[in-house]
């Protein structure tokens, strides 16, 4: 058996401007801690996802939750950055720890505070995780809509499966409290350019984009060996990381390459197919990211992405419901902390402990955090252990 999730912890999402990064660092920890039954001084290691680029001072963020217990200080803590995915890489790199037998008990946090920053300060900070020698300059919100160019001219115009993503996912995040914005929206304001719904990046409207938000989500990770003494235990079938190149234009930019190889080596790794697959939480950063992931996970041929919109297939209910939480246009992107908060989302789901968001069929969970355009790429496959 593989290291175990036995605890796990998630602050609201939104704009928090009363709480600090140690604040929202702590929460999260204090209650998957708790949640696991874990002392702090239990802890043999500590990760923390932050990605920051600016948007926040503090920069050496990886001790700042041992402000919660004293029975922490002492315990190896390390920042983990890769983009958007500084979440997951902190997990994968306490499960490396776990299976290396350096550590017993890892507590894993992904944070990020954003919103102390006006929106072109965090698209600047942002725009730090493209390829700068050709890319600089140039923001997320353009280079997706590069991208969703591209797909739509080689495809033919795709804004209408966008704009169902963007209802599928808001409709999603009613069902979840923690969510940053429990709002739905319909398909009418979603497809067409307004005042309220502007164009950001052609064809990226608005409502394509995710959500600029402030959070932490954390986990209490064991050694399969302990699993068995807790409550809950959520295995991983498998965990798999693949980095492509950086430039963009060094790539088909009408297919995500990096995180079909990810799914490939993740399915391969778990001895399952994408029929086995009850349920995913996917990397919806904008909705041509959504759309894409569709193919690049094997649900639609390339090209083809549109039609798991079409045909119910992603909606809750569906074959493979898609983003129950509501994803990051929904429930929101804090960076650092989103690949955290995706496996937190997929363990209560693998548990049945995801209240109104709970899956028909939850017995194996699909997870896929990205960083930059698809460039660092993870994916996890959970199921419940106990």
């Amino acid at each position: 058996m593989q290291p175990c999730i036995t605890g796990w912890g998630h602050t609201k999402f939104g704009a928090l401007k009363e709480q600090s990064l140690e604040d929202l660092i702590i929460a999260a920890a204090d209650e998957a801690l708790t949640h696991a039954g874990v002392a702090a001084e239990d802890v043999d290691g500590i990760w923390l996802g932050h990605f920051n680029s600016g948007m926040v001072p503090d920069a050496f963020a990886s001790s700042l939750v041992m402000g919660l217990d004293d029975g922490l200080r002492f315990t190896p803590a390390t920042r983990c950055e890769n983009a958007c995915a500084s979440g997951s890489a902190a997990i994968y790199n306490a499960l490396n720890a776990i299976r290396a037998g350096q550590t017993k008990i890892a507590l894993v946090i992904g944070v990020e505070k954003m919103t102390d920053l006006d929106t072109a300060g965090v698209t600047k900070a942002l725009a730090g995780a493209s390829y700068q020698k050709e890319e600089s300059g140039v923001s997320f919100p353009q280079i997706f809509g590069r991208i969703a160019g591209q797909y739509f001219q080689r495809f033919g115009d795709q804004g209408a499966a966008l704009a169902q993503i963007a209802v599928k996912n808001h409709a999603n995040a009613m069902a979840n409290p923690l969510a940053h914005m429990q709002k739905a929206v319909n398909f009418e304001f979603c497809n067409a350019v307004s005042d309220k719904n502007p164009m950001i990046a052609a064809p990226l409207r608005m409502t394509d984009c995710s959500l600029i938000s402030d959070g932490a989500a954390a986990l209490v990770i064991v050694a399969p060996e302990l699993a068995e003494d807790f409550p809950q235990a959520v295995t991983f079938r498998a965990a798999e990381q693949v980095n492509d190149f950086m430039p963009m234009s060094r790539r088909d930019m009408t297919e995500l390459t990096g995180p079909r190889v990810a799914f490939d080596k993740a399915f391969a790794a778990a001895g399952v197919g994408l029929d086995d697959i009850g349920f995913a939480e996917v990397h919806d950063c904008f909705t041509i990211a959504e759309l894409m992931i569709y193919e690049a996970m094997g649900l639609k041929p390339k090209g083809h992405g549109a039609e798991a919109v079409a045909e119910g297939i992603v909606m809750k209910g569906g074959k493979l419901p898609v983003n129950l939480s509501g994803g990051l246009k929904a429930k929101g992107h804090p960076v650092g902390a989103t690949g955290v908060s995706m496996h937190v989302m997929a363990a209560r789901q693998v548990t049945g402990n995801a209240g109104d968001m709970q899956a028909d069929r939850s017995d194996l969970g699909l997870v896929f955090n990205m960083g930059g355009s698809g460039v660092a790429n993870y994916c996890s496959v959970l199921e419940a252990a106990k």
